[in-house]
Formats: C-alpha cells, structure tokens, sequence
C-alpha cells in the first residue's frame, strides 16, 4: 500500500487545526488504496494549537505532530516537517485554510496519471487586491530575474513525488526557498489553477518583515542579476559623470566669466550617488548573509517533542 504524507506547518492555529484535519480526512476518505499520514509541525504556538493538536491525535495515529523548542521562523520550519515525510508523495498544504484541503483529490488523481509535481497555481484571491497585485508583481520580477523559471503565483501548495522530495534533501540548505527548489529540480509538472478563499478564522502571521525575508530569499537564492546590476549601473553612472564633468570643463573654458556652477549640482549629484551606494551595499550585505548562513550550517529546527511518529501499524 502506498503511502502519503501530508505537511502542515502551524503557529497559533486553533481556530484552525480540527477543521482541516476534518477536511484531510474527508478527501483521503476518498482514497482507500493509500495509507497517509498528516505530519503537523507546530513552530511553538503560543495558545491552544498543540493541545488541540495532541486530543486528535490521541484518537487518530495519523496525525503526527512535531514540536519545536522554539520559533524557528517561516522557512527552517516547513522545510524541515516536509524533510520528515516518507510517503511515495508529499503534500504541503498551510494550516490557515486559504490552501483548499478538497484539492488533495485533484493531486492524487494527477500524480495517478504521471506527474511528478502537481502545483496549486493562484488564479485570484480574496485578500486585498492591493497586497493581491504587489504578490503578481514579485512573482513576474522573481520570474525574469531568476536563472531557472520559477512558477508564477505558486505559494508552495501542491504534489511532490518521492524522487523529487529526495531531490530537494540532497540541496542541503540552511535556509531554503522551497518554491526555487522545486523549480530548480525539474521533473514533470502540472498545474492546477484556483481561487483563493479568505482566511476565517484567526490573523495571518506574516508582517512586512516577514514578507521582506521571503521576497528576498527569493531573489538572492535564485539570481545573481542584482550584483550584475550593480557593476553595469556603476560602469553607466560613472560614464556620464566622466562626460558630464567634461561637458562643464569646456563650457566653463569658454564661458569663464558668465558661468557659475553653484553647490545645489553638486549636492544633488552627491547625494543620488551615495543613495545608489548604499542601495548596492545593502544588497551585496544580503548575498554575504546568505553566504555567512550557508557556513554556519545549523539545524533547520530544533525538536521539543513528536508525536505518533513510532506508530506504523494506523489500523
């Protein structure tokens, strides 16, 4: 009997975690030939989410639940629960339910048919339009920056098969970016378009910050363009100003007496190359902080506790 892990990572999820394991059990209900396990790892919720979690899996040994000894962010922490699944297909799907559970059908029945990949690709949502149209923009510049194409609108939701998920094990990052890692390994994929639905219940646990840290890792994982543009704009910038400075020596020359240049030129042009600098320093900063977490090479997370993962009979 083949078997499916099913991922979910979760931080202050209560409201949340009973109806989708209730919504998991009904899809897979519809899959008798497979056994599956859904691997809960909990990023050390702060209210109820690992109780809740912990009287269903008292009943259900294929709730498994992995306990973190602290917060270890919104990338170590997925990562790591996925690299614990050893079904033949793993699914990663997020806890707030905006990642429809029913889709889990439509997977399997592509996976079934051959695919090595199923990806959940956003078609529209329901949150703001606003923070809607600044995610298609990332993605359309993540796409055109990165060396391998990376799937536009494709938040992590989907089928991987077991030669891909070994794929990804053998990257061995630090601080991963599941979404290049998954186009970077190939494979047969399919895309399976929907729409998003809203959050019900609870506040999304993401914040500029956050957002931030993803929206870079992207880039700086995915692309070396950044530090090209760097060394292109600078190679441009310092074009021009070798001939707009030679433009001012020879109307100053010829004008001598009528032409005063003034401090405001110069100040503004000062002041536009600094911000240029500083711009490229940062992003340089970014590239040697990734470098510097690849040296470091800690552990995704650190466990507190797991549950129900020595169970392998689920009869």
């Amino acid at each position: 009997m083949k078997k499916i892990s099913i991922v979910t990572a979760c931080y202050n999820e209560e409201e949340n975690v009973a109806l989708l394991i209730k919504r998991v059990q009904n899809a897979m209900s519809n899959f008798p030939q497979y056994d599956y396990e859904h691997i809960f790892i909990d990023n050390a919720s702060e209210d109820n989410t690992v109780h809740i979690l912990k009287s269903v899996a008292k009943e259900d040994k294929h709730i498994k639940i992995i306990v973190n000894s602290r917060n270890f962010g919104h990338v170590r922490s997925p990562m790591y629960a996925l690299q614990q699944a050893d079904g033949d297909a793993v699914i990663s799907i997020v806890a707030d339910l905006q990642d429809p559970p029913e889709m889990i059908e439509d997977f399997l029945r592509q996976w079934e048919a051959g695919s090595d990949i199923v990806l959940a690709i956003k078609r529209s949502s329901q949150e703001r339009p606003l923070m809607y149209k600044i995610r298609e923009l990332y993605y359309a510049l993540l796409s055109r920056l990165s060396e391998v194409p990376v799937y536009k609108n494709f938040t992590g939701f989907g089928l991987y098969d077991r030669k891909v998920m070994d794929a990804i094990k053998e990257m061995s990052d630090p601080y991963p970016f599941f979404r290049g890692m998954i186009a970077e390994v190939g494979y047969t994929v399919t895309k399976i378009p929907y729409d998003q639905p809203i959050r019900l219940h609870g506040v999304t646990k993401n914040n500029f910050y956050t957002l931030y840290d993803m929206a870079v890792l992207g880039i700086i994982n995915n692309s070396k363009v950044p530090l090209r543009i760097a060394t292109f704009l600078s190679l441009i910038i310092g074009i021009l100003s070798f001939f707009i400075g030679l433009g001012y020596l020879i109307v100053k020359l010829i004008y001598w007496d009528q032409m005063s240049l003034g401090i405001a030129p110069l100040l503004i042009g000062a002041a536009f190359a600094f911000s240029i600098l500083l711009f490229f320093i940062g992003i340089l900063g970014e590239y040697i902080g990734m470098i510097y977490t690849q040296v470091l090479n800690r552990p995704l997370v650190f466990e507190k506790e797991r549950i129900n993962f020595d169970e392998e009979d689920y009869e």
